[in-house]
């Protein structure tokens, strides 16, 4: 049995290199629990209700599905700088095997729900979006520690008429992953000229 399909924004993160051999088991039970951590106060600094929105985990990440009420605008202005901010932070305090950088995927579109969870076409996409060679290369060649990636017709509907999501700070790639072929935009968010002060010395 499954309900009717309603339309979600869905945020995907996925930690880089999460199984990274130097990494005990111990090592990702501690970065799972800051995972959860920062994305909870992020969501709570960004005005997102956390409780309201459903969550599946998935080992190395999270799939979070938002309420329909919460402004799109949110997940691409706010949410994803409260993120990084605090990643950085965390970073600058642990050792090297415990560090987190992650790549986050934003889409939305109709989502069905049975009694195993939820699916649908747009969290499909938004997965392909996520595990893309396009998104892994960006952020793994970069100094930053959040990789965005939204879709096509979120950059269309929400990015560029947002400020906040410095959408020209945005590049259009084209993904091709499995059967989907699509567009998408990447962002990454680097650290801020402070952050890499204090980070390197003087």
């Amino acid at each position: 049995m499954f309900h009717l399909a309603v339309h979600r924004a869905i945020l995907i993160v996925d930690v880089e290199n999460f199984g990274n051999p130097n990494r005990t088991n111990t090592d990702q039970l501690a970065i799972r629990d800051t995972v959860y951590k920062v994305l909870q106060q992020s969501f709570a600094k960004a005005s997102i209700n956390w409780a309201k929105c459903v969550t599946e985990d998935r080992g190395d990440g999270v799939l979070i599905l938002i309420p329909p009420t919460v402004p799109k605008s949110l997940l691409v202005g706010k949410l994803p700088a409260h993120i990084s901010e605090m990643l950085v932070q965390h970073n600058a305090e642990c050792p090297a095997q415990v560090r987190i950088r992650l790549r986050v995927a934003i889409h939305a579109g109709e989502v069905h729900s049975d009694a195993h969870g939820y699916a649908g076409t747009s969290i499909n996409r938004a997965f392909r979006m996520i595990e893309t060679s396009a998104s892994r290369r960006a952020l793994r060649q970069s100094s930053g520690v959040v990789a965005l990636v939204v879709s096509d017709w979120f950059y269309d509907e929400v990015v560029r008429h947002c400020p906040d999501a410095m959408p020209s700070c945005f590049r259009k790639v084209h993904v091709t992953v499995k059967e989907s072929k699509m567009a998408a935009w990447i962002r990454i968010l680097e650290p801020d000229q402070r952050t890499m002060l204090r980070d390197n010395g003087p």
